[in-house]
C-alpha cells in the first residue's frame, strides 16, 4: 500500500528522462568539481603523470558517446516497436521501464556531457596545473564505467525486445501485483460489507472523469474518514474504468454533519484517486494475467500462428495464479488507521476469467492448446482445491464446449474429456 506522494515519485523515477537528467547533472558537476579541489593537488604531480593528455581523452569520450546514444536511441526504438508489434502494445510500458537500458542511456548522456563541460572548462584555463590531475583521475574512472556499461549493454542487447523476453517482464509484473494483493488484500482498507448494510441515506460521490482508476491512497482516505468522522466505502478498484457521473463511492457520517461538510469531504476523497488513460501493471493483477492472455490469443491468431508460445504463456499463467492460492504470508495486512475505509476484494472467478477465457476461445481448435489449458487446470485444482475447484471446474467445462464445437476429429474430442475427469468427476 503506497501513498500518493510515493506512488508518484516511483513512477517519476520509471521514466527515461529522470535517469537521463540525474546521470546529466552528476557529470557536468563531476567535471566542475575539479575546479573546486585543485588547490589540494601537489605543484609537483601533474608532470609525474601525464595530466597534459586528459583533453584528447575528453575529446576521444565526447565525440564517440555522441555516436554510442545516437545508436543506444535508435536501437531502443526498434525494441519498442517488436515487443508493440510482436508481443502486445500492453507490453510496451514495461520495456520502456527497463532499468538496464535507462542506466546505460543515461550514462553515455552523462558522459558526454562531462567530457563537453570538461573540454570547456579546460579551454578558459579554469582547471589550472593542478586541476588537470583531479580531471585526469575523474577521467580514468568515466572510462571504466563507459567500458563496464558498454559490455552490459551488449549483452542486454541480444535479449531487448524479444518475445520471450518480454512475457519474462509482464509474468514478473503480474506475479509482482498478486503478491502485493495478496499481502494487501483490501488495500490496507477493512473488507466491503454486504450492500445490505450500506444505509440507503448514503451519499454517492460520482466520477468528473473518464478513464482508469490506477491508484487509490487508503491512507489517506482512511485520514479523511477519521477528520471528517465518515465511513467511505469505494465503489472501485486500481484498474476500474469510470466515466463521467459513474458512482465511486459512498460515504455515511458517524456524526451529525452538516451537507457542506459531506461536500467538502467528497472533493478530498476524489483527490485521492489517480486516473489515467491506460491501466497499470502495479497494483492491477488483473491486467497482468489479461496482458498474458492477450499474449497467447495474439500467438493463436492465424497471421502469427504460434500455438508454442500460447502453451508458453498458459504455463506462465500457472506459475501467476499459484501466487495467489498459496500466499507466502498467512496472514493479509490492514492498516489500523482505515478501519472506516471499505474496499472490495478479487475474486478467484475474476482472475480465471482474465486469463483462461480468451484462450479457450481463440485455442479452442488446437487440441494441443486444449490439452494443456485442461491440464493447468487441473494442477491448480490440486495447488488450493479450496480456493481453485470451483473456478477450474466451471472453466474446464466451458473449454470442452468450446473445443466440441471447434475440434474436428472425435478422437481428439476425447482426448480433452479424459484429460478433465479429475475435475468433472
Amino acid at each position: 500500500m503506497l501513498a500518493r506522494w510515493r506512488w508518484v515519485l516511483h513512477q517519476l523515477t520509471k521514466r527515461l528522462w529522470f535517469r537521463a537528467s540525474l546521470f546529466s547533472l552528476l557529470g557536468i558537476a563531476t567535471a566542475l568539481l575539479a575546479v573546486v579541489f585543485k588547490d589540494y593537488i601537489p605543484e609537483s604531480l601533474p608532470a609525474r603523470i601525464g595530466a597534459d593528455a586528459v583533453d584528447k581523452i575528453l575529446g576521444i569520450i565526447a565525440s564517440s558517446m555522441l555516436a554510442v546514444t545516437t545508436f543506444s536511441l535508435s536501437t531502443m526504438v526498434s525494441a519498442y516497436g517488436a515487443a508493440s508489434s510482436g508481443v502486445t502494445p500492453r507490453a510496451t510500458t514495461l520495456v520502456m521501464e527497463d532499468t538496464t537500458t535507462q542506466n546505460a542511456l543515461a550514462t553515455f548522456i552523462g558522459s558526454f556531457l562531462f567530457s563537453l563541460v570538461g573540454i570547456i572548462a579546460l579551454s578558459t584555463g579554469a582547471y589550472g596545473t593542478q586541476g588537470r590531475v583531479l580531471l585526469f583521475t575523474v577521467t580514468i574512472a568515466v572510462v571504466i564505467l563507459i567500458v563496464y556499461t558498454l559490455l552490459r549493454w551488449i549483452d542486454h542487447l541480444s535479449k531487448l525486445g524479444r518475445v520471450g523476453e518480454t512475457i519474462d517482464r509482464v509474468e514478473q509484473a503480474a506475479i509482482d501485483a498478486i503478491n502485493h494483493r495478496v499481502q494487501w488484500p483490501h488495500l490496507g482498507a477493512s473488507p466491503y460489507p454486504c450492500e445490505s448494510v450500506i444505509p440507503s441515506s448514503a451519499l454517492i460521490i460520482t466520477s468528473q472523469h473518464t478513464g482508469y482508476v490506477q491508484h487509490i491512497d487508503v491512507q489517506a482516505l482512511g485520514a479523511i474518514a477519521k477528520a471528517d468522522e465518515i465511513q467511505i466505502f469505494m465503489d472501485v478498484l486500481p484498474g476500474s474504468f469510470v466515466h463521467v457521473g459513474m458512482p465511486l463511492a459512498r460515504t455515511v457520517s458517524l456524526s451529525n454533519a452538516r451537507g457542506e461538510e459531506l461536500a467538502s469531504s467528497n472533493e478530498k476523497i476524489i483527490t485521492t484517486l489517480a486516473m489515467g488513460v491506460r491501466r497499470t501493471f502495479e497494483h492491477d493483477p488483473r491486467f497482468g494475467l489479461s496482458v498474458l492472455s492477450e499474449i497467447a490469443s495474439r500467438a493463436l491468431s492465424p497471421a502469427v500462428n504460434d500455438p508454442g508460445t500460447a502453451i508458453d504463456v498458459i504455463g506462465r499463467g500457472v506459475r501467476s495464479l499459484t501466487c495467489w492460492g498459496t500466499p507466502k504470508e498467512p496472514t493479509a495486512k490492514a492498516d489500523a488507521d482505515c478501519q472506516h475505509v471499505y474496499l472490495r476484494g478479487l475474486t478467484v472467478d475474476d482472475l480465471f476469467d482474465d486469463f483462461f477465457a480468451p484462450i479457450a476461445r481463440d485455442g479452442a481448435g488446437l487440441v494441443e492448446v486444449d490439452l494443456r489449458m485442461m491440464k493447468a487446470l487441473v494442477s491448480l485444482a490440486q495447488i488450493n482445491p479450496a480456493m481453485f475447484r470451483g473456478a477450474c471446474t466451471r472453466h474446464a467445462e466451458r473449454l470442452l464446449k468450446h473445443a466440441n464445437t471447434a475440434l474436428v476429429l472425435e478422437e481428439d474430442r476425447q482426448k480433452l474429456s479424459a484429460a478433465a475427469r479429475p475435475l468433472l468427476h
